[in-house]
């Protein structure tokens, strides 16, 4: 499990990303770039991924990582379960959000090797 104060903080640690707010809703950004939006209403957070990683998260356990309903989960929104996630996936899924966000170089820079 994940609080929404862990949540925060976790994706405050990222390179280069700061905090706004996207509709009434704690959003993160990198170059200004949203990569993840926080509901604290629902206990969720939204990540941003490929399609490819979006299934690949989703295969672990739909009850708690699922496509956003409608079109912009076709597009890789993605919904994580912040009571029912486990750390470690978190933040592999936060961190793919943000190497999918952040331009090429800023990922170069902070995560070299294969992505």
């Amino acid at each position: 499990m994940i609080t929404l104060s862990e949540a925060r903080k976790l994706a405050l640690t990222l390179p280069e990303v700061e905090e706004k707010s996207h509709f009434n809703q704690p959003d993160f950004r990198v170059k200004g770039k949203i990569f993840a939006v926080l509901h604290a209403e629902r206990n969720e957070i939204m990540v941003k991924l490929s399609i490819i990683d979006q299934s690949v998260f989703c295969a672990i356990d739909k009850s708690v990582i699922y496509p956003v309903p409608g079109g912009w989960g076709r597009k890789g929104a993605t919904l994580i379960n912040l009571k029912k996630v486990r750390r470690g996936i978190f933040m592999d899924a936060l961190i793919t959000a943000w190497k999918t966000t952040a331009p090429v170089k800023l990922v170069a820079k902070y995560y070299p090797g294969p992505s």
